[in-house]
């Protein structure tokens, strides 16, 4: 058992419609260079040219905004469940 990775709908159609995918890792960057690997064109959608999480893009460690935690940097453990959430814009 892995790490459980839920996927958004506008990146669904990256990962051939699934909705979560199991990946190994030991933190976070481990995880999205594997996710890119398995699904080319991924980090793009999660990480700039700088290596940093994109302003739009937020994810979530176990419920924890990583954010909050050690950014890309966070380390990741079996059974862990990771969350992908983009931002969502409004207004009047």
């Amino acid at each position: 058992m892995g790490i459980m990775v839920r996927i958004p709908t506008p990146l669904r159609r990256m990962t051939n419609g699934k909705d979560k995918v199991e990946v190994e890792s030991a933190n976070l960057n481990e995880l999205v260079e594997k996710l890119n690997s398995e699904y080319p064109g991924f980090k793009d959608r999660l990480v700039d040219e700088n290596g940093e999480l994109r302003y739009f893009v937020n994810i979530y460690l176990n419920g924890e905004d990583v954010r909050f935690l050690e950014g890309l940097g966070t380390a990741t453990s079996e059974g862990d469940e990771i969350s992908i959430v983009p931002a969502v814009a409004g207004g009047f």
